[in-house]
């Protein structure tokens, strides 16, 4: 029989119902295959014994309860037959990743490399019926009134993407179709809201990128020296880790800034951050509840720390500053971890209750030198806590005022440790510095420390401050 040049390549109409959404963990329960190859079609199906545990919530999904599929064989003994079947065909599959993600992990515990090309009818769905809110298959079946027969089994579902292909043939015919899955095919790792040409906008440079969900809410920002390489990392890896699949099936869209180098981008990955607040990074720790130790004598000539709280609080300003927490309970741990290592009285410190002439609690367990009953010099007491906490010095501001850090074209504009923005030229410097003061935040403040004692120490200038916006 001859194929005129319209006919498709061979077609692999996928679907794998799973005990779970973790390529790692979870197992297929069932596969179910129809091949298409010219006129001819066949059909292949099997349930396969996970070997596992089936979540009841799963079970009540797809109807397949663990007694079906203990006497069925385990996915190694089947694995050589569904290979033969799936070789040389274009993988189709709703949400591809999926399916394909799971079985390439399945194969690879049998040291097998599986690599077809992959055709996501999610995509095909949002190429040809842009007009359509949703494109997942309940959505395709009530749209083009598909015929069900077993919804949620996986012969059933893959029949429905077999008619589902025929509904899109008849919109735009075989030619346009091949074309349409040729340019579909071999971007397997992209999520199903992205499409290659976006990826390939986004510049291989340093800066930020942000990924957006359903209206426009920022769900993730990072950072990298080569932005486009990481963006794509997510979602390699995405086949893999829980995060990250998670990402990639709730992004819809990517937004990036370029900056010149890689502490532009920290400084501006931390300050979007901050104020975006996206719903998955974890570092959403907003510094306004920082506080930190001062010490001071007491008429007894010791030295005790006493708690400066936010509201006191002029991080850089002040000196004998020690610290900076995220929260007073923080602050304290700290506290209590110096005590026990340089056995220091807890008493004396402020952390328990002191009662004159007696010895604190951890003198008592040995825990305490003893200078809360002048067992041992209150100086050599007060010389141990200031050693300690020396490590912890809150660094005061070393510039008499604003300053620029040079890096390729940008100026990152600093005052006492507040990143005031980015600038590449007179003009934008003047409008950063008429900005007023910028919020001390503890993570930018560690990042231009580093900086600043770094590889940036003579990338440095000081700015005066304007005429024009101070007279």
């Amino acid at each position: 029989m001859h194929h005129d040049h319209h006919d498709y390549p061979d077609l692999a109409f996928v679907d794998i119902e799973t005990t779970g959404s973790n390529f790692d963990r979870d197992r297929i329960t069932e596969i179910g295959i129809k091949l298409v190859s010219g006129d001819h079609q066949e059909t292949w199906e099997s349930l396969i014994n996970p070997g596992t545990f089936i979540p009841q919530n799963i079970q009540a999904l797809t109807g397949i309860r663990p007694e079906m599929v203990q006497h069925q064989p385990p996915f190694d003994e089947l694995a050589r037959q569904i290979l033969e079947k799936l070789e040389g065909k274009i993988f189709i599959a709703h949400n591809a990743r999926f399916d394909y993600g799971f079985l390439k992990a399945s194969f690879k515990r049998l040291g097998i490399d599986f690599k077809p090309k992959v055709l996501c009818t999610v995509k095909l769905s949002r190429l040809l019926f842009p007009g359509q809110p949703r494109h997942n298959l309940d959505t395709i079946i009530h749209t083009h009134g598909l015929k069900v027969s077993a919804r949620h089994r996986a012969l059933g579902d893959a029949d429905l993407l077999l008619q589902f292909w025929k509904v899109c043939e008849a919109k735009v015919g075989k030619t346009q179709l091949s074309a349409t899955l040729n340019q579909l095919i071999g971007h397997s790792s992209l999520p199903p809201n992205i499409d290659k040409a976006m990826i390939d906008e986004i510049p291989e440079k340093p800066g930020c990128y942000i990924f957006y969900g359903e209206n426009k809410a920022p769900i993730y920002i990072g950072k990298s020296i080569a932005m486009r390489s990481r963006v794509m990392g997510h979602f390699q890896s995405a086949l893999t880790q829980r995060k990250e699949m998670k990402l990639s099936m709730q992004i819809r869209d990517i937004d990036w800034i370029e900056t010149s180098g890689e502490l532009g981008a920290l400084l501006l990955e931390s300050k979007l951050i901050k104020e975006r607040m996206p719903s998955m990074n974890i570092k959403l720790r907003r510094s306004k509840d920082l506080c930190a130790w001062k010490v001071e004598f007491n008429e007894g000539g010791a030295l005790v720390p006493t708690l400066v709280n936010h509201c006191d609080l002029l991080p850089g300003l002040q000196d004998d500053l020690f610290g900076l927490f995220y929260s007073k309970r923080e602050a304290n741990t700290y506290l209590k971890a110096i005590a026990k290592k340089y056995r220091l009285c807890e008493a004396l410190l402020g952390l328990e209750k002191r009662t004159e002439g007696k010895s604190c609690f951890g003198y008592q367990i040995k825990q305490c030198g003893g200078a809360c009953i002048g067992q041992s010099p209150i100086s050599l007491h007060n010389l141990q806590l200031k050693t300690a906490l020396e490590l912890f010095r809150v660094q005061v501001w070393p510039y008499q005022g604003p300053i620029a850090i040079k890096e390729g074209e940008q100026m990152h504009v600093v005052d006492r440790w507040c990143y005031l923005g980015s600038a590449i030229n007179e003009g934008e410097l003047e409008e950063l510095m008429g900005l007023g003061d910028a919020e001390f935040d503890l993570d930018i403040y560690k990042i231009l420390k580093k900086a600043i004692q770094g590889s940036f120490k003579s990338q440095i200038l000081p700015l005066r401050k304007f005429s024009a916006t101070n007279p």
